[in-house]
């Protein structure tokens, strides 16, 4: 997901909040950027993108919605680095064919594709293409999405159009042009990003949240109507991660790790920190693996603790 807002790419997550520059403030006068948070330990997969022989995913074909960054692009690496071939899109070009070189240096496959899963006629193009290039879908990943931190009274209705029509109608029309592609195969799985804000509301996220729990009654519906057809749909509600649409721009790395190391004990009761876009993505492929053949219209929680408690005092929008 690209847009001229900040993404989800993504969506993946949450949005940290207005109160994040005076948290940055207190974090670092307190010493914590000295106690930098080790995300090597927690980005399991986090060398994804060179390609792993005989993977979980060899010979088959994965389309990505919202892959030039955060979520998406984990996912598109972790997927090529076990064997499959990847068609994604997103609407930043740059920063698409960045991923694309990405996977192929380390000796995967996959291609970049511009989109904009708001126009039926570029989502159709879109999953076409990447059926023609690689004959079949086999997995589909939607995952697009944009943010929309404003509270009711203040947000246009044409910044609420938008918010919707990325996240929930753009998630409507990849199933729509996927779907003929997977009935034709006789199977396939398709996992789309909800939010944990679909369960846990925020007062300016009204939105978001709207969008996302859309996400999810879509899925149900989608797995209703396609499981007789050997097509599993299932939703995935990440908590808040690391990634371009949570982190502001310009934060330095100390300041932005002191911040994570504050945020943490403060929004997530289990884990108490937020997740690395790897860790999402190993979800992902889970769920879109062989590992999980009974499980369809279920909306599965990726949060570290966060919806199971009951803090989340720090405003975060995911």
């Amino acid at each position: 997901m690209d847009t001229h807002t900040r993404t989800s790419t993504g969506t993946n997550t949450a949005h940290v909040g207005p109160g994040r520059r005076s948290l940055l403030g207190g974090a670092v006068a307190v010493g914590l950027a000295g106690a930098a948070f080790d995300t090597t330990a927690h980005a399991v997969g986090a060398e994804a993108g060179s390609r792993g022989e005989g993977g979980r995913f060899q010979g088959k074909s994965v389309l990505i919605t919202g892959a030039t960054s955060g979520i998406g692009r984990a996912a598109a690496k972790a997927f090529a680095a076990e064997g499959a071939r990847v068609g994604f899109c997103g609407r930043r070009v740059e920063w698409g064919r960045r991923v694309e070189r990405e996977i192929r240096d380390a000796g995967g496959e996959a291609i970049y594709m511009r989109a904009d899963v708001r126009v039926a006629a570029q989502v159709q193009r879109f999953v076409d293409q990447v059926a023609s290039r690689y004959g079949s879908i086999d997995v589909a990943f939607n995952n697009a999405g944009i943010g929309g931190g404003k509270l009711p009274h203040e947000m246009s209705v044409e910044e609420w159009d938008d918010v919707q029509a990325t996240n929930a109608r753009g998630v409507f029309l990849a199933i729509k042009y996927e779907i003929p592609h997977l009935l034709r195969a006789g199977r396939g799985v398709i996992i789309c990003t909800s939010s944990s804000a679909a369960e846990q509301a925020r007062p300016n996220g009204a939105a978001y949240t709207a969008s996302k729990r859309a996400v999810q009654g879509i899925v149900k519906a989608a797995a209703l109507a396609y499981g007789p057809k050997g097509i599993r749909i299932n939703a995935l509600l990440p908590g808040t991660t690391d990634t371009p649409f949570v982190r502001p721009p310009g934060i330095p790395d100390p300041e932005w790790a002191a911040y994570k190391q504050a945020w943490g004990p403060l929004n997530v009761d289990g884990l108490e920190r937020m997740a690395e876009p790897e860790e999402i993505a190993q979800a992902v492929l889970g769920l879109a693996s062989d590992d999980f053949p009974y499980m369809t219209g279920a909306s599965i929680a990726v949060d570290g603790g966060s919806t199971a408690g009951r803090k989340m005092i720090q405003p975060s929008g995911a």
